[in-house]
């Protein structure tokens, strides 16, 4: 199963990109695994909320395919620890998902078409994370569940 993590927004600071690639490269041993960064064009940059998100949804929409399977990340979504996200992968790769797509939505969230295509809503937390740190997070997940499933010393319980 490929995994791309989709985020909204410019690209990364050089210490955030650093963080990225090192865990991408522990990955590389049981998956491929890529950031995707969309950004709306410049000129509407300065957009109000309704017409961010509907931009937004406009290339969020175009991008996806069929074969993807879409996990939208949300502070409202279900909260799971580290198994469980090693479970849920598990699970993904059992049932032959090919992509697996976990977004990381805009500053003003998503529109309910995109929500209305996620498979499932996860949360990292209650909490409100900036963008670039959220992709070193999940980043990490990935890393951290894959090292779960292929019983690596990186996770201690």
């Amino acid at each position: 199963m490929h995994i791309e993590i989709w985020s909204l927004g410019k690209d990364n600071e050089p210490h955030i990109e650093e963080g990225v690639r090192l865990y991408f490269k522990k990955i590389q041993p049981w998956n491929t695994i890529e950031l995707v960064t969309l950004q709306i064009p410049r000129k509407y940059a300065t957009a109000d909320a309704a017409t961010a998100k509907r931009l937004e949804e406009e290339l969020l929409l175009k991008r996806l395919q069929q074969h993807h399977y879409l996990v939208l990340l949300d502070e409202r979504g279900k909260l799971l620890n580290s198994p469980q996200w090693a479970t849920q992968l598990q699970q993904m790769m059992n049932q032959g998902v090919k992509t697996l797509v976990i977004l990381i939505g805009g500053a003003y969230g998503v529109t309910d078409a995109v929500r209305s295509r996620a498979k499932q809503v996860w949360s990292l937390s209650a909490l409100v994370f900036p963008h670039q740190l959220v992709r070193l997070i999940v980043a990490e997940q990935v890393y951290r569940s894959l090292s779960i499933l292929n019983n690596s010393q990186y996770h201690h319980e």
